[in-house]
């Protein structure tokens, strides 16, 4: 059972201490000269991927470069910051009897990762078979010691059914403890799930509620019968992450590596939403970015957020239902 994930969407007071980072940035001078214009901010920052015709990540993008639409309506863009901040991240690995054969690849891969990512990440491990399985030790939260997570990820025996779905509500739930800004879940698996307590609808509700970006990584052949790719495809682009499937296993070790990339390359983009009612509802996002000499380039960011919704005063909201 996990409580009711953090929007992307947050109303900031004038003063309010999160506003220091941007602030500390030339870039962010122009966000902190706008909110001198309004006592209470709807702010909302969304991490954006850009890439060329040719797959590459492009880098040295201004915010006049970006456009913005919330439910078909143009936005005002107050920042934008491409720098390599530390992020709170949970590799989630299936231990299923299905992934037996591939499990020397799959730590391998997450080592890969684990090596190519920032020394300031926090980052923890979630094994799943039929049960889900927190491989870092009860009194450590996360961790960005390669000799533990490498620990972690041998914590848990090949074996058993699969419950894909409660490992992904683990490592959001778990993220609500992290201190990084950023947080960013890495899905291992064939896409099957026989033994979850939650459903897919649930996975998607609570993951579009959240402001995680989650990847994921299908690892099956023809013959294998868990498969489901359609389900990791459709979890990671709800959530502006990216779904990858390797045909040959030597691929994975530089899809993390790619994936590592991805994260490091992203833009923040933050602007003010023009709809300022505080009704809960859904609003659709579209991001896209055009600048000279660059070619025709894709923006990648989460398909939308949930907005807050408006409280009786002292009343909090209520828990989310597994």
């Amino acid at each position: 059972m996990i409580g009711r994930m953090r929007s992307p969407l947050q109303r900031i007071p004038l003063f309010f201490p999160l506003l220091l980072p941007f602030a500390a940035t030339g870039q962010g001078q122009a966000l902190d000269q706008a909110l001198t214009l309004s006592v209470d901010v709807n702010l909302v920052v969304l991490h954006v991927t850009v890439l060329d015709r040719a797959g590459d990540f492009v880098p040295g993008l201004r915010k006049e470069h970006f456009r913005v639409w919330e439910d078909g309506r143009p936005q005002t863009i107050l920042s934008c910051q491409h720098e390599d901040m530390p992020v709170s991240l949970g590799l989630i690995v299936d231990k299923s009897t299905s992934m037996a054969r591939k499990r020397s690849d799959v730590t391998a891969a997450a080592l890969a990762f684990v090596r190519s990512s920032n020394p300031q990440d926090q980052m923890f491990i979630v094994n799943f078979n039929e049960r889900v399985f927190l491989g870092l030790p009860a009194t450590t939260l996360f961790s960005a010691s390669p000799a533990q997570l490498a620990g972690a990820l041998n914590a848990v025996p090949t074996r058993g059914l699969t419950a894909l779905y409660d490992a992904i509500e683990e490592g959001l739930a778990h993220l609500q403890g992290a201190s990084r800004d950023k947080k960013v879940l890495i899905v291992v698996s064939d896409g099957g799930d026989d033994a979850s307590r939650h459903t897919l609808a649930q996975v998607l509700d609570d993951a579009r509620h959240s402001n995680v970006i989650i990847y994921t990584i299908g690892l099956f052949d023809e013959l294998d019968r868990d498969r489901n790719p359609q389900v990791l495809r459709g979890i990671a682009r709800a959530t502006g992450g990216e779904a990858f499937f390797p045909r040959e296993i030597d691929e994975v070790v530089p899809l993390c590596e790619r994936i590592a990339a991805d994260i490091r390359q992203q833009y923040a983009i933050g602007y003010e939403s023009s709809n300022t009612r505080l009704d809960g509802t859904w609003r659709a996002v579209l991001v896209t970015a055009e600048a000279p000499r660059k070619g025709k380039l894709s923006a990648r960011t989460r398909a939308g957020y949930f907005a807050a919704a408006r409280q009786a005063a002292g009343v909090s909201p209520p828990e989310r239902k597994p």
